[in-house]
């Protein structure tokens, strides 16, 4: 018994480190490795197949409210970037440069792009021409480069993968109802297939994105009561089309610019499902994007008619639509439960000698560890029914979680005690100005992370200056 547990004795407890954790989940369940360059990853096949299940599944919400996918070149001239004065300046010092072509330096410095704005931009202005051409919904899934001093798996890596979406529109308010339908897009596949609550709201203007007029946010809580940025959607008015010279001739013949919006988010998805819905025993997967959501692990297998069960089984469920496996190596079961626990399989089931002569087998989830017996014949039926289930049921413990972990702080004092005490969210009310941010960054770490859309006056004074209040925030420490 003591080997069959020794895959799950190798990951630090959360409570221990949470640090390190992490780093023993991802590195156990094998979604990653390092590379011989600093800062960037190798996505192993368990977790680029995470990914390719949350493409595909935000993919299709994606067209169904009509974005189409492109793809732009990886490299951006120097002379383009530079167009957006406020943008470039924002990406300078993650920027990383070509300089040569085979031996030969070239004529003019390529950056591989931090992000694509620029080349959006350079497409639209020689595509968009009349009222007619509008809207422009476009999308690409591809990699970023971004130099980061600091990075960890998933949440911040030099390179990563991610989806961009960039819009242009006839108007400010179609540009400003797109930048929100997108995050609303976000919100609910966060909540309807990886079973995470967010807190969404506006950015200040200290944290908005670089060359927007506002950004957009959700913001996921950790176990450990830290927040991630999941996922963001910017509205940039007409700036972006004002410098790169995007007009269009309206109904009355007159030249208008465009208004444009940006949206994306990232692997750093990955990150928070470890890091909201993992336990001490590794991966818990929202059945969704699990790789494989169903298990089979024979008991006894050379026993006659075991093995055979198994497959039949294996047959049904996989003919049900679900992403089954048959463990039939020679590994022990308890070996083999412990190592589907830690890839977070949503859903085990054994078959023994004893379960066949009774015409039944014992169902396991991993989120709960809750033990069913149903009749074999019913197995992948059931299979079936508990995927909704279980993310129902993720979904509630993590609300439940986050919704427990929102404090509300009325001044400097007790904000300063929440922060210090209490992780999670706080919420307290800000005067705009923003030497009251970097005040409480600089005492706590702690950073605003959105003013929600829904605003209540919890105080009249500023939780930093005692100043007239103007918005409530979200504050907490951040990945």
């Amino acid at each position: 018994m003591a080997n069959d547990k020794k895959l799950v004795e190798e990951i630090t407890s959360m409570d221990v480190d949470f640090a390190q954790w992490y780093t023993d989940v991802v590195k156990k369940a094998e979604l990653m490795d390092y590379s011989t360059i600093k800062g960037f990853m190798i996505l192993k096949p368990g977790g680029y197949a995470i990914w390719e299940n949350i493409q595909r599944e935000l993919d299709a919400r994606f067209k169904k409210v009509g974005v189409e996918n492109v793809y732009m070149p990886m490299l951006i001239p120097e002379s383009l970037l530079q167009k957006e004065k406020d943008h470039v300046e924002g990406f300078a010092p993650e920027v990383a440069w070509v300089t040569h072509g085979g031996t030969e330096p070239l004529v003019e410095r390529l950056c591989i792009r931090p992000t694509s704005e620029t080349l959006f931009c350079d497409l639209y202005k020689n595509i968009v021409h009349s009222y007619r051409d509008l809207p422009k919904i476009y999308n690409q899934w591809c990699s970023v480069v971004r130099w980061e001093k600091s990075t960890r798996p998933f949440l911040r890596s030099s390179e990563f993968l991610w989806q961009e979406g960039h819009t242009a529109h006839a108007t400010a308010e179609e540009a400003q109802e797109e930048t929100i339908r997108m995050l609303n897009v976000y919100e609910d596949f966060c909540r309807e297939v990886l079973a995470i609550p967010m807190v969404t709201g506006q950015k200040t203007d200290k944290e908005k994105f670089a060359g927007a007029e506002a950004t957009y946010t959700m913001e996921a809580l950790m176990h450990d009561g830290k927040a991630l940025q999941s996922g963001t959607s910017h509205n940039f008015g007409d700036g972006f089309a004002r410098a790169f010279d995007i007009q269009y001739t309206d109904k009355d013949n007159k030249l208008n610019y465009v208004h444009q919006t940006s949206w994306g988010l990232s692997t750093r998805l990955i990150g928070a499902i470890i890091m909201v819905h993992g336990d001490d025993s590794g991966l818990v997967l929202p059945p969704a994007v699990a790789p494989t959501q169903v298990m089979i692990v024979p008991i006894q297998q050379k026993k006659e008619g075991v093995l055979g069960a198994c497959e039949k089984l294996l047959a049904d469920v996989s003919a049900a639509g679900l992403r089954a496996k048959l463990d039939d190596s020679d590994k022990s079961p308890g070996w083999k439960f412990a190592e589907a626990e830690m890839r977070g399989i949503p859903v085990r089931i054994e078959i023994g000698p004893r379960d066949l002569e009774n015409g039944e087998c014992v169902i396991v989830r991993r989120d709960t560890r809750e033990k069913i017996t149903v009749a074999i014949t019913d197995a992948a039926a059931k299979a079936s029914e508990l995927m909704e289930t279980i993310r129902e049921d993720m979904y509630g413990r993590a609300k439940a979680h986050l919704e427990s972990h929102i404090y509300d702080a009325h001044n400097y004092d007790e904000f300063l005690e929440t922060v210090e005490t209490k992780p999670g969210f706080i919420r307290g009310m800000w005067c705009g100005d923003v030497a009251c941010e970097e005040k409480i960054k600089e005492d706590t770490t702690a950073t605003s992370r959105c003013m929600p859309f829904e605003q209540e006056q919890i105080a009249d004074t500023c939780v930093c200056c005692g100043k007239p209040a103007k918005k409530l925030v979200f504050w907490g420490k951040a990945y």
